[in-house]
């Protein structure tokens, strides 16, 4: 009788110990998992120190005004805060339409004094405008108007996507790509250009 619960109180400590050894590792396992990714918010955690103090400034004082200098075709300067055109996606300038969409950009703001109502602040730090031509045109529509910016549903709610001209998803595809989060359409796009640069 004694041998028998002695054999039973042994199983019982080997059952234990192989269940705590099973709880260990599984506790070293859950410590090791990377933490639950943070919710993204809007305000990037850590832009250029310029771009930050800019930025909070610009949603301290909703609306900007004053003569715009023009960076490409969706990205405008004014009283030195870099503001992105509300809701529209413009090519690069190492993009095909990329200048062209620049310098329509110029032609619009040269010479006028803008009214850039801030909306919000993007992952980059940069402040975020609906912009306004002193004739009450909005920016952004011109650009789309024009065919050398498109909507950006996501950002706009598909606001300007009635005023795209028919051929601009094709001919802005780098663009129309990245809305659609094939980047390695940029990849490939951006490959072949440095191929390009380096024959040269």
């Amino acid at each position: 009788m004694t041998e028998l619960f002695f054999a039973v109180v042994l199983l019982a400590g080997v059952a234990l110990i192989r269940h705590a050894k099973k709880e260990a590792r599984r506790a070293v396992r859950r410590a090791m998992r990377p933490s639950a990714p943070r919710p993204h918010y809007k305000v990037a955690p850590k832009p250029s120190s310029f771009k930050e103090k800019t930025a909070r400034e610009a949603l301290e004082k909703p609306i900007l005004r004053g003569g715009a200098y023009v960076v490409d075709g969706d990205t405008i300067v004014i009283q030195k805060t870099q503001i992105r055109l509300f809701g529209v996606d413009a090519p690069e300038m190492n993009h095909p339409y990329g200048k062209k969409a620049k310098w329509a950009l110029v032609a619009l703001c040269k010479g006028q004094s803008l009214r850039a109502e801030v909306t919000d602040v993007d992952a980059h730090g940069r402040t975020v405008a609906r912009c306004y031509l002193p004739d009450g045109r909005d920016l952004s529509a011109e650009m789309v108007k024009q065919g050398l910016a498109i909507d950006w549903p996501k950002f706009s709610g598909g606001l300007y996507r009635p005023m795209e001209v028919p051929d601009a998803r094709k001919k802005l595809w780098l663009a129309d790509a990245r809305q659609k989060g094939r980047m390695h359409v940029w990849e490939q796009f951006e490959a072949k250009q440095t191929v390009h640069k380096e024959s040269e």
